[in-house]
């Protein structure tokens, strides 16, 4: 099973609390707690909260293959280039 380490801060901005909300949480559900080499101090989440993490990233990047694909289109009707294969706007493949 992996492991996600997220500072106060960070944990913080995962659940849209202050730092200070988001300690009190890691207390509360009594999270493994670290002090890191850089001084900071980290929580390591549960399988609720990599759950959370994980859907946030999935949301990012769906919206990042929105906005790309956005740009391709806007490039194309600006070049005047038509595209035949509308799947080939997904991010990493080329039109043909």
């Amino acid at each position: 099973m992996p492991q996600i380490w997220m500072t106060y801060d960070e944990l913080a901005a995962l659940n849209g609390c202050s730092a200070a909300e988001a300690r009190a949480q890691a207390l509360q559900l009594s999270l493994d707690r670290r002090k890191s080499r850089d001084g900071n101090t980290r929580v390591k989440l549960n399988a609720a909260l990599m759950a959370r993490f994980y859907e946030t990233l999935r949301e990012t990047e769906f919206d990042l293959d929105h906005a790309i694909t956005a740009l391709r289109e806007t490039h194309r009707l600006m070049s005047g280039v038509v595209v035949t294969n509308p799947d080939s706007q997904l991010r990493g493949q080329m039109a043909r």
